[in-house]
């Protein structure tokens, strides 16, 4: 039985060790030799200092640039917050939110969806070009562009479907207003 009992805990000490620390080390040296900014979080850098990441939204709201889609995370972006909204179809406060946001767009076109509804984690920090395209014309008009340059821009930065199929194409936004930044 003592026998039994010092196996046991034997096993379970080389296993701690090996699963709860060997594995996990292993696991985050391959990750940094082989995909260092990937493991990183993609973080983007300016003149040597972290501006953002490109796989977590920001806000923007100032008129000159890009806006993301609207975040159910806290405070905005807040990646300690992901989560929806939980607000369903029918829910009084998600269509009192849409309508303000509608409003605040005044172009009286019809708004891009994603303009005006979070993501499911709220940290998304990529639009559907349609949303970019909406936003062009204000975006010119307040940094004195071409409507033709911005449109330019934005197609740039359209990212299409993964091999052809998978998911939706996306622009990131981040990544757009920095390129607007040096346009002007």
């Amino acid at each position: 039985m003592k026998r039994t009992i010092v196996t046991a805990i034997l096993y379970t000490v080389i296993t701690a060790i090996a699963l709860g620390i060997g594995y996990p080390l292993a696991i985050t040296a391959i990750a940094q030799a082989l995909f260092h900014d990937k493991a990183n979080g993609q973080l983007i850098a300016q003149n040597g200092q972290v501006i953002g990441s490109a796989i977590i939204g920001q806000p923007f709201t100032g008129p000159g640039y890009f806006h993301s889609r609207p975040s159910a995370a806290g405070a905005g972006y807040d990646a300690a917050n992901s989560s929806g909204s939980n607000l369903g179809p029918t829910s009084k406060a998600l269509a009192d939110r849409v309508a303000a946001s509608v409003a605040s767009e005044q172009t009286g076109a019809p708004v891009p969806v994603d303009l005006v509804t979070a993501s499911g984690s709220g940290l998304d920090p990529d639009i559907t070009p349609e949303a970019a395209y909406y936003q062009a014309a204000r975006i010119a008009k307040e940094r004195g562009l071409s409507d033709a340059a911005v449109n330019g821009l934005i197609a740039r930065h359209v990212t299409q479907r993964q091999f052809g199929l998978l998911g939706e194409p996306r622009v990131n936004v981040l990544a757009l207003n920095l390129a607007l930044a040096q346009l002007r």
